[in-house]
């Protein structure tokens, strides 16, 4: 991004799939935050192919205001991906990135702005609590959040989401970074670890549903973090083998000693089905990690385009990079 390409104040870069229901209101809202701090912004919609009125509420609202902008992707390419691609197309000084659900408050807008005019780089939204989500999806958050903590290549900030603002440097940096898997909280976090924050009590959803499973929905996005930015799993694999074969060792020896002492022992082979069931269970568990690992490498070297945007809306055709990691048109 050039300085010559820029000429708004604030970019709002929304990442969406199969979300009509939300777009009202939430531009609502947002428009709302943001005017009352300025008049200089764009809003750009990133849309994963949407079976629902997504494109067409969409180019009603650009049409009614070409501050809203919009790219549509010809295949699916996730949150973060989404979240990627507005960044590469924004050309506001600051970068505003957030979900269309309004759980992440756009009343928080304003004095993000504030905090950027007063020479913040980088404002992260903090959650205080999670209203509405389920103790399991909570639990896995906190523990993943945890693992990356201490194992991670940089300190990803606890009980935080993508919603944040960023300067237009750190943006810049950002998208230096060529990963497929996107974690964009982890690229933010490996730029800039000085973020300031600002409290909030995370609401329930107000409309549409969640692409998340209810339950479990925060486990695949955190193994994306926990493989992209550690690897500490590696490490426990060669720890636990190691652990194995010396209890193996003992228990070889404990049955030799037996032996060799007349010991009587019962017949069967229960200690030998456990041992190896026990064994062969952590070699698949193994293979999987090392599988996790592998597959990254995979999609790594492959070097595709991280998305396609099959279409525009208010967004310049000259804007678009066309490198082979940006995406393309």
């Amino acid at each position: 991004m050039t300085r010559a390409r820029r000429a708004t104040e604030i970019s709002v870069v929304v990442p969406i799939w199969n979300d009509a229901a939300t777009i009202n209101p939430f531009l609502s809202a947002v428009t709302n935050s943001l005017n009352s701090r300025t008049s200089s912004y764009e809003i750009i919609f990133c849309v994963d192919p949407s079976k629902d009125n997504t494109k067409k509420i969409l180019k009603s609202a650009s049409a009614a205001d070409p501050r809203i902008k919009a790219l549509f992707f010809g295949s699916r390419a996730g949150q973060a991906g989404s979240s990627m691609a507005g960044l590469r197309h924004a050309i506001g000084e600051a970068v505003i990135v957030i979900d269309a659900d309004l759980q992440d408050p756009v009343e928080l807008i304003p004095q993000m702005i504030d905090m950027w005019k007063s020479g913040s780089k980088l404002i992260i939204p903090r959650r205080k609590s999670r209203t509405g989500e389920p103790f399991t999806k909570k639990m896995t958050a906190s523990l993943g959040y945890a693992f990356l903590d201490k194992f991670g290549n940089a300190p990803i900030p606890r009980y935080t989401g993508d919603y944040r603002l960023m300067d237009k440097s750190v943006v810049e940096k950002v998208l230096a970074l060529r990963e497929t898997h996107v974690f964009l909280r982890g690229l933010v976090a490996l730029v800039d670890q000085n973020p300031e924050f600002l409290e909030f009590d995370r609401p329930k959803r107000k409309t549409g549903r969640t692409k998340y499973n209810l339950w479990f929905g925060g486990i695949r996005s955190g193994l994306n973090g926990i493989v992209s930015y550690s690897t500490a799993l590696l490490d426990w694999i060669i720890v636990t083998g190691l652990l194995l074969a010396v209890i193996s060792f003992f228990f070889g020896l404990k049955y030799l000693i037996y032996k060799i002492s007349g010991i009587y022992i019962a017949p069967g082979n229960t200690q030998l089905f456990v041992m190896v069931t026990f064994i062969g269970g952590m070699q698949l568990v193994a293979l999987g990690v090392l599988g996790l690992y592998v597959g990254r490498i995979f999609e790594e070297v492959k070097n595709r385009p991280r998305w396609f945007i099959a279409e525009a809306l208010a967004i310049d055709e000259k804007d678009f990079h066309d490198s082979a990691r940006s995406g393309v048109m």
